[in-house]
This record gives C-alpha cells, sequence and structure tokens, in this order.
C-alpha cells in the first residue's frame, strides 16, 4: 500500500524549526495571492512553462506537487512566494521552509527531466509596489536527491505509521456496532439515507423530528461507510457549542470503554483556545510560540495516542509539550479521522478543512448538523462591515506614535518625510500593462495617517446628507475601494514594526478592510451595499458604517459542496426545500428526505387561539388574552411551561402582565445578557417535580437545542408567527431575493424564517415515545392555509377554547407609546402576511 503526500505537507512536516510567527502572514489574500502569480509568470518569455505536474516515489511513499514556473532554456525553477511590508522581516523558519520546498521541487524536475543540475529561484513578489525579489541558487541534482531522501526518510516513518493505523481504523469501522439495542422509530430510516448517500456519493437533505437521535442516527452510518468508500476524512459540523458537544458525547458511546482507532478532534474557536489572548502570535511575545516547531513533533506523536482530542484533551497535550492548543489542534487536521468543528471551519471564507481538503486531494464526507442554521451563519460569513469610529478611533492613537516612527525614518536617511509624498496606486497589482512590461510604481506609502486621512475623506463624501439606512447601492463605488486598497497596504506595513498601543486597534481594522475588501471583488447579485448612520456619540458627532451583507450565499457554498464526496444536511425544519436549495446552493442531485416522525399526534395537543392578534398595532390588546390563556391551562395541568414571543420588549411585558395578574404562579424570564451559567440556572428550573412557567424570546437560545423530556417540560405558548420585523434593512432583503427568486421574496425573507423558529420551539415539548404535551399557538394567521401548510404534517390542530372573559384592558406602557408610530407600517406588513 503506498502513502500520498503533497510537497507542501512533506515539507511542513519535516523541515519547518522555530518559533510559530504569525506577523508575517498578514499580507496577501487568497485572490492577491493568485492574481501576483499569474502577474510574475506573465512577465516570463514565451518559453517558460507554468503550474508543472511533478511527482515521484520513495519506497511506499508518493510525493507530487506542481511547481510553479520553469525556464527550459536557463534551466531555472522558480517557486513564487507573494508578500506586503518588509521582506527582510520574514521569519527565518519561512525563509527555511520555502526553500526545502523549491529544493523538492528541484529533485522532482531533475528526475523528470534527467539533468545533473538546475538553478532554484525563489521570487518573492511584493502585492503593494509590484516589486519581485530574486533569491538563487545552482544546486546539484545528485545534492538535491540528497535532501529529497532525508525528508522522505523523516516523512516515512510517519507515513508507514500512518498506512497501519488507517488499516486498523478501516477493520474497526467495520466492525462497528451501535451502542445500543437497536435504532429508534424513524432513526433507522435517516442511517439508511446517510449510509446510502456516502456511499453513492451523493449530497442529502434529510428533515428528521426532534427527539429520534439525528446525531447517532448520522454519525454511526457515516463511519460505517468510511472503509467501503476509502474515505479520508469525516467533518461533523454544527452552528453551537451544545451541537459539539452531543456529537463528541456520542462518539465516546460508539468508542465504548476499548477505544477503537479513530482519531476525533475538536476544534474550538481561537478566543476560546488561546492561553494568552494579551499577546501576540510569536516567539518574542508569546511563550507557547517560542520554539513551537521545535516541541511539534513529540505533541503531535503523544496527541494522536489519545484519540479522543475534546478541547480539554487537546489543551492537555498541548500544554504538556509548552506548545499552543490552538495552533496544535490545526497542525493535527491532517492527521485526524473525524473532525468536530463549526460551520466556519468548512463554509467560511478561506476555511481551514475546505482548504486542505482540495489541496490534499481529500476525499471527504460533511455532516451539517441543525442545517437549517447555515442560511444565516452563510449569510454573515459572507458579508462585511466597516464602521467609521473604528477608523476615528485609530487615528486619535496615531499622532505621537507616528510622528516618532517618521523621526527616527529621517534621522537615519532611509525615508523622505511623510507629508511630502501622496498616498500611491497601487497599480501593478490591480492595472497590468503588459505580458512583459508590468511596471511597477516603487514609491512608498506616504505611512498609515495619510491612508486613513484619505479614507475618511472617501468615506465622508459617500455618506454626505445620508441619514439613518439608505436605499441598498448597486455596488461599493471605486473611490471607497481604492482608500481601502490603500489603508489595508499601509496598515500591513504599521504591523510589520509596531509594538506599541496601536497594534491591537491597527489589527482589528486590518482584518476588518481585508475582508471588506474580499467581498467587494466577488460583489454581485447576492449581496447588497448598505450605509447605515448611527446614533451620535456622547460629544455630538454622527459616526457611519457601511457594509456588505450576503442575502444568497449559494454562489460562495457550492465550491464547497462540490469538494465534499457527499454533504449529509440534516434538521427538524429543513421544509420548504425550494427555499434551502435555492439559498444554500445545493446541487441540483440532492436527494431530499423527509422522515415520518415516530410520535402520534396523541401525544402532542397543538391549539390554535384564533381570536388572538399578535400584530404589531394589537399587542398591547393581546396581552391580556394571553395571560388568560396561559394561566387557564396552567390551572387545568399544573407543570412546567414556556412562553415565547418575539422580542425581548414584547416577551417583557407579558412576563409582566402574567405577574401582576397571577402572582402565585412562579415564573422567570431570559434576559438579553446572559452567560452560560444563567443560561443554565434558566434550564435548571425546570425540574420534573417542579412547577412554574419560563418566558423566553422566539428563535433565541432556549427556543432550539435544549433536551427536556418528560415533566421537565409539558407545554409551550407562542405567540406571534416569528416573523422578522419590516424594516428598510429587512426590505431590502426582500427585494434582493425577489429579483433572485421571482415571486418568493416575501415567504423567503419573512414567512419562511417565521414559521421555522415556531416549529423548532414546539418541538422542545416531545423528546421521547413517553413525553405529551400540549402547545398554543396565539395568532389567528395560524388558521390560514399558507400558514397551516409549513406546520409539521403529524401534528393534529384545533381550536383551543376561550379563556375567561379578561378585565379591562392594561393602560399602554410607555415603552410601547414611544414606538406607537411604527404601528402602521407594521400593521400592514402583518396583514399582508401568507
Amino acid at each position: 500500500m503506498s502513502y500520498a503526500v503533497s510537497v507542501r505537507t512533506l515539507c511542513e512536516f519535516a523541515a519547518r524549526r522555530g518559533d510559530l510567527d504569525l506577523r508575517f502572514h498578514l499580507g496577501p489574500s487568497a485572490q492577491e495571492g493568485m492574481l501576483g502569480h499569474r502577474i510574475v509568470t506573465a512577465r516570463r518569455a514565451d518559453h517558460y512553462l507554468k503550474e508543472i505536474p511533478l511527482q515521484a516515489q520513495h519506497g511506499a511513499l508518493t510525493v507530487r506537487g506542481r511547481a510553479d514556473g520553469f525556464d527550459p532554456e536557463s534551466r531555472r525553477l522558480e517557486e513564487i512566494k507573494t508578500y506586503r511590508g518588509r521582506l527582510r522581516d520574514m521569519p527565518a523558519s519561512h525563509s527555511a521552509l520555502h526553500w526545502a520546498q523549491a529544493r523538492v521541487y528541484g529533485h522532482l524536475m531533475c528526475r523528470k527531466l534527467n539533468l545533473d543540475a538546475i538553478e532554484l529561484a525563489l521570487v518573492y513578489f511584493n502585492v503593494a509596489t509590484g516589486r519581485e525579489t530574486i533569491r538563487s541558487q545552482e544546486c546539484k541534482a545528485s545534492d538535491l536527491e540528497d535532501h529529497f531522501n532525508a525528508l522522505c526518510g523523516r516523512f516515512l516513518a510517519w507515513a508507514l505509521q500512518e498506512i497501519e493505523h488507517r488499516r486498523q481504523r478501516d477493520a474497526a469501522l467495520q466492525a462497528l456496532q451501535l451502542p445500543f439495542e437497536g435504532f429508534r422509530d424513524g432513526q433507522r430510516t435517516l442511517a439508511k439515507a446517510v449510509y446510502r448517500g456516502l456511499r453513492d456519493g451523493t449530497h442529502h437533505a434529510i428533515q428528521a423530528p426532534t427527539g429520534i437521535g439525528k446525531t447517532m442516527g448520522t454519525l454511526f452510518p457515516a463511519l460505517k461507510a468510511m472503509p467501503g468508500q476509502n474515505l479520508d476524512k469525516l467533518f461533523f459540523l454544527t452552528a453551537k457549542t451544545p451541537g459539539r458537544k452531543v456529537a463528541l458525547h456520542a462518539l465516546q458511546a460508539l468508542q465504548g470503554p476499548r477505544l477503537m482507532p479513530l482519531r476525533v478532534l475538536e476544534l474550538a474557536a481561537r478566543e476560546h483556545a488561546c492561553e494568552h489572548p494579551d499577546k501576540q502570535c510569536n516567539g518574542q511575545s508569546c511563550p507557547l510560540a517560542r520554539g513551537f516547531y521545535d516541541r511539534l513533533e513529540g505533541a503531535r506523536e503523544q496527541a494522536l495516542k489519545e484519540g479522543m482530542l475534546d478541547r480539554a484533551a487537546l489543551r492537555r497535550q498541548a500544554l504538556r509539550h509548552d506548545i499552543c492548543p490552538y495552533h496544535l489542534g490545526a497542525e493535527l487536521v491532517p492527521w485526524c479521522d473525524l473532525v468536530v468543528g463549526d460551520y466556519s471551519y468548512y463554509f467560511d471564507v478561506g476555511a481551514t478543512l475546505h482548504a486542505q481538503t482540495v489541496a490534499q486531494e481529500w476525499r471527504t464526507a460533511v455532516l451539517v448538523d441543525e442545517a437549517h442554521n447555515l442560511v444565516e451563519r452563510a449569510r454573515a460569513m459572507y458579508s462585511a462591515m466597516l464602521r467609521q469610529q473604528d477608523v476615528q478611533a485609530l487615528l486619535r492613537l496615531l499622532p505621537a506614535t507616528e510622528s516618532r516612527a517618521a523621526s527616527r525614518r529621517r534621522r537615519t536617511g532611509t525615508e523622505a518625510p511623510s507629508s511630502a509624498k501622496p498616498v500611491p496606486e497601487q497599480v501593478p497589482l490591480w492595472l497590468e500593462a503588459g505580458p512583459h512590461d508590468v511596471q511597477a510604481d516603487t514609491a512608498q506609502p506616504a505611512g498609515l495617517r495619510n491612508a486613513l486621512d484619505s479614507l475618511a475623506r472617501n468615506w465622508q463624501k459617500l455618506i454626505a446628507g445620508q441619514a439613518g439606512a439608505q436605499p441598498a447601492q448597486a455596488a461599493p463605488p471605486e473611490p471607497l475601494l481604492q482608500s481601502l486598497r490603500q489603508a489595508a497596504s499601509a496598515l500591513s506595513d504599521h504591523l510589520e514594526q509596531a509594538d506599541d498601543s496601536t497594534h491591537d486597534e491597527a489589527l482589528r481594522l486590518y482584518f476588518e478592510v481585508q475582508h471588506f475588501l474580499r467581498m467587494a471583488e466577488s460583489f454581485g447579485p447576492h449581496s447588497l451595499f448598505e450605509t447605515t448612520a448611527l446614533h451620535q456619540s456622547a460629544g455630538g458627532d454622527g459616526f457611519h458604517e457601511c457594509s456588505i451583507r450576503n442575502v444568497v450565499p449559494a454562489p460562495f457554498l457550492e465550491p464547497r459542496f462540490q469538494a465534499a464526496h457527499a454533504c449529509v444536511l440534516f434538521s427538524a425544519t429543513l421544509q420548504p426545500k425550494a427555499f434551502y436549495a435555492d439559498v444554500l446552493g445545493l446541487p441540483e442531485s440532492t436527494a431530499w428526505l423527509d422522515v415520518a416522525s415516530p410520535f402520534s399526534a396523541e401525544q402532542l395537543q397543538v391549539r390554535v387561539a384564533g381570536g388572538i392578534s399578535t400584530r404589531y398595532a394589537d399587542r398591547q390588546a393581546s396581552l391580556v388574552p394571553m395571560v388568560e390563556l396561559i394561566a387557564a391551562q396552567y390551572a387545568r395541568k399544573p407543570g412546567n411551561y414556556l412562553v415565547f414571543a418575539s422580542s425581548f420588549d414584547y416577551l417583557h411585558r407579558l412576563a409582566q402582565a402574567f405577574a401582576d395578574r397571577h402572582p402565585s404562579i412562579a415564573l422567570w424570564v431570559q434576559s438579553r445578557e446572559m452567560d452560560e451559567a444563567a443560561r443554565a440556572d434558566f434550564l435548571a428550573r425546570f425540574d420534573a417535580s417542579g412547577r412554574g412557567i419560563g418566558f423566553a424570546v422566539l428563535g433565541g437560545v432556549f427556543a432550539e437545542g435544549i433536551d427536556l423530556p418528560g415533566d421537565r417540560l409539558i407545554g409551550a405558548f407562542i405567540a406571534t408567527l416569528g416573523l422578522p420585523q419590516v424594516n428598510p434593512r429587512n426590505e431590502a432583503l426582500k427585494q434582493c431575493l425577489e429579483a433572485s427568486f421571482a415571486g418568493c421574496g416575501y415567504d423567503y425573507a419573512y414567512l419562511y424564517p417565521g414559521l421555522r423558529k415556531v416549529v423548532q420551539a414546539a418541538g422542545r415539548i416531545i423528546r421521547t415515545p413517553q413525553d405529551a404535551g400540549v402547545v398554543y399557538l396565539m395568532d389567528d394567521r395560524y388558521n390560514r392555509p399558507a400558514v397551516r401548510r409549513l406546520l409539521p404534517a403529524w401534528w393534529r390542530i384545533e381550536q383551543a377554547r376561550a379563556a375567561p372573559r379578561p378585565a379591562p384592558e392594561l393602560p399602554l406602557p410607555p415603552a410601547l407609546s414611544a414606538a406607537q408610530g411604527q404601528a402602521d407600517e407594521s400593521a400592514r406588513h402583518a396583514r399582508g402576511a401568507a
């Protein structure tokens, strides 16, 4: 059995030494890197060869890759690297890795062409100036062969170990048994669909009811399919931390007391995994970055012996070897079989799991948990926002710091005073003069202050005379984008040198500007460009933000789906299928399955309170009827209930009205800022022997993803249809969706997202075959056919009995009076629902 490895992976494994240092990684985006490569190769002669595929065998090891360029006349092989800032600041560990890659490609080329010598050149291309810096050396083929054999020898022992691990892993997965007596009702149908999807290499979108064990019902068949389909990796992706915990718990159950040879890795966000958030990622600042690559080999070997690497185990192994837990996790991805992490690790811009899948040509399967959440999460991933106040905040920090730096440069004669130079256009990267004569403007940026001042002026021109949210514009204006490009370049240069109080603010703004520019490069009908006036500051100055807001993430997600052997999206609410197929960009060949509920209509009473209107204009009048309906049900059957309302304002008014009229009934209310401890306390109130009513926001943390079986929760009351508020922002979204999917704008923007939240909230009641409960849908619009069609087919819906005649209407709270001016518009929207 052979083991294939890319040139990059071979060199990263065997040739890296020294510190982890991210300071030099602040520069080019992927788009700039590709464009930089094209510019360099366009400058070469006609006989110059580009992207040459190379491959060689070393025992059981197959090494393959693509050399950037080769001149057959001069026998010169080029490895092209793009960068920003100062080349002299590049860490030695980076240079060593670059030369290792060039030497391996040199050996492969010598072997392919039977050369006895070759010239190797590292071509460093500055994306800001267009200047090339070339470092070259003549190498004998015999020396390159010795270097290649040494790297392969170092890697081969590991490769043989990996081959044996793969053999043992596949044998264990073939023998894997479900850790329970059998499948739950509905779970077997789900498992069959997942197994067949991975077997046939097809994507699936599966709607399956809550409570049937979707996590185990997808993980078990996916693991069983891995050996037969020769799958390298399985990715289990979730929207929230609780989803990761459920997946890890299921995997522990599958492992059993005797751990099978399956390497499981949990990836956590940097802010949760970083041990020193106050330090920068380099050896001079962070002790866990110092000597990172020198200790990585031992940490990697020990960590993989553990098998189940959840966040705690990963941290324990990293600190045992004095290296960074977050970056150790990233280094372990190529050697693990199953990765559990957030959606962002595969679907986001530059997502590491997707990037490595493509680069390493992995055969992967992707399981997407609670996939209805992917719509909003993906929209956020491919949106970008810049705040004017962040630019101003950095400007306020600059004068003293930058003047000292400028003074130092003037004293040493390295640069003319910054005030004497205009900020240059970045001509080399965006405007090419021709294939052989691209001219670089070698002038250096005038400094960060000039660049940010220019950005502030162009921004001010854009928003002159605007107030509030503005109608979506066709595209970000070019003057603003040009100012942002100049600011990105100046920020990069500043960060290469800054070690003062400006560093953190500059770094934050740099990443925001770079992301905005990336989204601007791909701007299209799928997104909106908007400017919004924010509240005035204490000093009376107003600030604005501008944003690129993605509405249809399909064009960005399609390549992610195509890169996987098979994807399975599953959720309790994945209908209507046209909505998810359109917005997420699922392939036309995607198989859709609606798993029948194992629960009977007798378990869940669903009642519509048709005499109540929760439209915005009617909300004050709705409070007392809802309070009496809730109280009447509680009197008939005391126990634990949840009440859901569409906003915190409406929720607190309803809770206050209930407390005023029924003070003897215990209640607890969700607040806006609840940390994990407060959330746990809220859920702890739902004790099987307790009685009371919890009030929570529809679509919030307590409306999905929580499990309160048996008597812990016996009923829910849902006020409103969960429709998003009518405002300019949501109307722009509706118009964008209407332009892309004619006739669907309102449903895609308002109706479907609202009803999804309702079904998710109602799903908290029935979690097991033994559960029973009641759900009240408190709004007359639930009687409309268009709304009923979006509710689960197994529900048997009846009309609620009228509550006792309410007392006179409560006085109008001041908060509602202040907002009454919006009532007419919201009422118009509500009347048009469904």
